[in-house]
């Protein structure tokens, strides 16, 4: 399934955290963490101002970006995958 996000949204894909913890113990899924980073996969074309012109996003597909942890909605692909759709501004920021 392909998303065409509309104004401010951005599908985000989460970066997998490593499921141990620091003393190497094996952490069951119901016991991580949900990781708060991620790449942006599709933006849509910017916020509709009160004058009527469309404000472009700041991020752009690629992007690493740090996010609330529980912003968003969460949605599966056909694949199984799941993906974050988010508005443009529960984005902290950009990871350069």
């Amino acid at each position: 399934m392909k998303f065409r996000p509309l104004r401010d949204r951005v599908v985000v894909k989460r970066e997998e955290k490593e499921a141990k913890s620091t003393g190497g113990i094996l952490l069951p899924d119901s016991a991580k963490e949900k990781p708060a980073v991620g790449t942006v996969i599709a933006v849509g074309p910017g916020a509709v101002t009160a004058n009527g012109e469309v404000r472009p996003c700041e991020v752009k597909e690629g992007d690493k970006v740090i996010f609330g942890q529980y912003s968003g909605n969460v949605v599966k692909t056909d694949d199984g995958e799941e993906v974050l759709i988010l508005s443009e501004g529960e984005i902290y920021a950009v990871v350069e």
